[in-house]
Order: C-alpha cells, then structure tokens, then sequence
C-alpha cells in the first residue's frame, strides 16, 4: 500500500512540474494530453489528481498565492495602512502579469452553480481583506470595494497587458490608474 502511495506522489509531483511549465507556456489553456505525455502518465492519471483544469491551475499557483498572502499578514500592521495595501496590490499585480494564466485562474467563477470555490481568490481574500478593511476604516479607500473587486482589477489589467512588450510597465500604469478611483489622496 505504501509503494502506491510513493508512486501516486511522484506521479502528482511529476505532473505538477510539467504543468507548471506547459502554463508558463502556453497559459491557462495549456494541454492536459501534452500535461500527461510530458510526465510520463496517461490522461485518467492526470484527471485522478486533478479533476478539472481549475484544479491544476490552483495547484500550480498555489506555492506563489501563499508567498503573496505572507507578504499580506506582515503588512497588516504596518503603519500607512494605504501604502500597506498598495504594496499588496501591486506585488499581485506584478505576479499576475508574469504568470501566465494566474488571471484567468484568478478569474474562474466554478460554473453555473458555483459549487467550487475558487481556491486562489479565496486565499488572497482571506489575507488581503484585513488590509483592505484597515485601509477602509482609515478612510483611503472608496467605501464598498471588495477584495474580490480589487483581485478582478488586477486579473484584467494583467489579462490586457499579457501581449504588451513591456507588460510590467504598462500593469504598474494600469494599477496605479486605477488606485486614483479606488484610493484617491487627501
């Protein structure tokens, strides 16, 4: 028993590798089938440990999301809540922009029931709604935005930028745009 589950791990660590390339690739719409032939496994192997895209798409972000919201909870208590917040959204910003398919990812709404959490939007809300809140209490932030709103933002203007030839720049311009709306000064 304990030899399948060492070769059911291998296999997931195996298939998540060549995932992680094939998304960097190719994006959100990277080949299952090319997933499963680059790692040495069929397509059921594949569908076994993920089940949808969805969920290859989480598990290849995951690492980064948890980096992401880290960065978040030390930022918490930091004392310009504004510039707390401000850091956060724009190393997400930054993220989204070099990951090819974390929007999209981010973006995944689980279908017409929504029987599916959106795993990645789920742990940047649970991180990044402290600092939102904080920022809201201390009245630099436009009453009523949510963190969802705020992970949508930053999903499309990475989503728009992906084929600029200079798609930092342009995401930081966008973000910083936009936080005129969202955070206006004094």
């Amino acid at each position: 028993m304990a030899v399948q589950r060492a070769d059911a791990r291998r296999n997931y660590e195996r298939i998540l590798a060549e995932a992680e390339k094939e998304v960097a690739a190719h994006g959100a719409d990277a080949s299952l089938e090319q997933i499963a032939r680059t790692a040495g496994v069929g397509s059921a192997t594949v569908r076994r440990h993920f089940p949808g895209r969805r969920a290859l798409l989480e598990a290849v972000f995951h690492e980064r999301i948890e980096v992401l919201c880290a960065r978040a909870r030390e930022l918490a208590d930091a004392p310009d809540a504004r510039a707390a917040l401000l850091e956060a959204l724009h190393a997400l910003a930054a993220y989204a922009t070099s990951a090819r398919g974390l929007a999209t990812a981010l973006t995944q709404d689980g279908g017409a029931g929504h029987e599916h959490v959106n795993a990645c939007a789920a742990t940047l809300s649970d991180a990044y709604d402290p600092l939102l809140e904080r920022a809201a209490r201390a009245g630099v932030v436009t009453p009523g935005v949510t963190t969802a709103d705020l992970v949508t933002l930053i999903s499309g203007i990475a989503l728009a930028t992906e084929h600029d030839p200079d798609a930092a720049a342009r995401t930081d311009r966008l973000l910083t745009l936009a936080v005129a709306g969202i955070s206006p000064r004094g």
